[in-house]
């Protein structure tokens, strides 16, 4: 059904919240303060649905092209608060944890920070994101969310035949002005001659890999010409980046995350990180502690992580190809640091620090809701909670970053 909305605020997930008839609305594409028009379908205790008309918009909403991606259509500087309030509002709502957060860190770009996407091919040709919930592809003319070395293979990619691909992925480095390109699904040998020409065309390198159930990249994959790693500079540590694997996408922001986390740990004798990927915040550590373990169980981010040590001369990181949950065997540690997926650290691992207590806890976390949720069973189990800054990684989206540290 359709009917109209005045947004009340703006909630996780990029849905604005509004009420109609004693019913509360959960609906995508509504601002703070505006009057929209919002088809909704009745859900079990609210409804939810897409803004289809804007009545009365936001005064600062922000009107040049955007990706479907990007779901904060506001002007910059108005996205920090709302960032900075759905953090708060989740350490205060979650966690049940009353503390003062220390002012969002903004992204040094508002625009062209991304140095990975992914992209779907449009059955019409050209380059498609698909509807959030949804199947339906758009295609997009460009992207000015992505970083200057990704321009030009987004062009050449939205140009070419690639009809056997499910989807294509980019992964840019700033330090080198390169990008490599990733292609997901059919048969390697359908792209062979498209990887070559690519690299002809500038691209550093290219890959594939078979669309597997278990996700993007996990299941077989071929490198198919040129270079499998570049390098990028976070923060003044260059670390390896393939597009194959997870990094950071805007090295910029999460450089000076990475910065402020050195400053505030202190230093000591042995730490760990769990869920480490390719061990940058280890790296970043390094001169802090005589000892890191970094423990990750993708082995191509541990085979990329122990390079990027010997290459750094970091003889002090041993990386360890583990799970998570297994981290009290490297026992004790003054710190443990982790920076687990969106659903938050897993059970094991949470019962594992209430029951060692390392000294420190350093949490940095890309859900504001999991995070707050583990910070509030870590400070009843006897942390305090003494530092927690947002991080704005992904401007234009409602995704935001939280750096924080626990003592006992």
């Amino acid at each position: 059904m359709r009917v109209r909305l005045r947004i009340e605020k703006w909630v996780g997930g990029g849905q604005g919240l509004a009420r109609t008839e004693g019913k509360v609305a959960l609906v995508r594409g509504g601002l703070p303060g505006e009057l929209v028009e919002a088809e909704v379908v009745e859900r079990k205790n609210h409804l939810e649905g897409q803004v289809v008309r804007l009545l009365e918009p936001h005064p600062q909403r922000y009107t040049a092209y955007l990706p479907p991606s990007a779901d904060l259509p506001l002007e910059y500087p108005q996205q920090l608060p709302l960032k900075q309030g759905l953090v708060q509002e989740a350490l205060e709502r979650i966690g049940k944890l009353e503390f003062a957060l220390a002012p969002i860190q903004a992204s040094p770009e508002a625009l062209h920070y991304r140095t990975a996407a992914q992209y779907a091919l449009h059955p019409l040709g050209g380059l498609a994101y698909r509807q959030p919930r949804s199947e339906e592809l758009v295609r997009i003319p460009e992207d000015p969310l992505i970083a200057p070395p990704l321009l030009e293979t987004f062009r050449l990619l939205s140009s070419w035949p690639l009809a056997n691909a499910l989807e294509v992925v980019v992964r840019g480095s700033l330090y080198e002005n390169r990008t490599q390109v990733g292609f997901v699904g059919g048969e390697p040998r359908f792209f062979q001659r498209t990887a070559q020409a690519l690299v002809q065309e500038g691209v550093a390198g290219v890959v594939w890999a078979e669309a597997s159930p278990k996700g993007r990249f996990r299941g077989r994959m071929r490198a198919l010409a040129g270079e499998t790693r570049l390098l990028e500079d976070f923060g003044g540590v260059l670390s390896s980046v393939s597009v194959g694997s997870f990094a950071q996408v805007n090295p910029k922001a999460a450089g000076l995350l990475f910065q402020e986390a050195a400053q505030i740990v202190g230093v000591g004798e042995r730490a760990l990180e769990l869920y480490a990927g390719s061990g940058v915040l280890s790296l970043h550590l390094a001169s802090r502690f005589h000892q890191i373990f970094a423990i990750e169980i993708n082995r191509e981010a541990v085979g990329r992580g122990e390079t990027d040590a010997a290459r750094l001369g970091a003889q002090n990181i041993v990386f360890k190809r583990e799970d998570a949950r297994i981290f009290a065997r490297f026992l004790p540690a003054e710190l443990v640091m982790v920076d687990p997926p969106r659903a938050g650290l897993s059970e094991e691992v949470l019962q594992g620090l209430l029951e060692h207590r390392p000294q420190g806890i350093l949490y940095i976390a890309c859900d504001p809701a999991t995070w707050a949720r583990d910070l509030g069973k870590l400070v009843r189990g006897g942390y305090t909670l003494v530092f927690a800054r947002p991080y704005d990684f992904y401007p234009f989206t409602h995704h935001v970053e939280v750096l924080s540290l626990l003592r006992r």
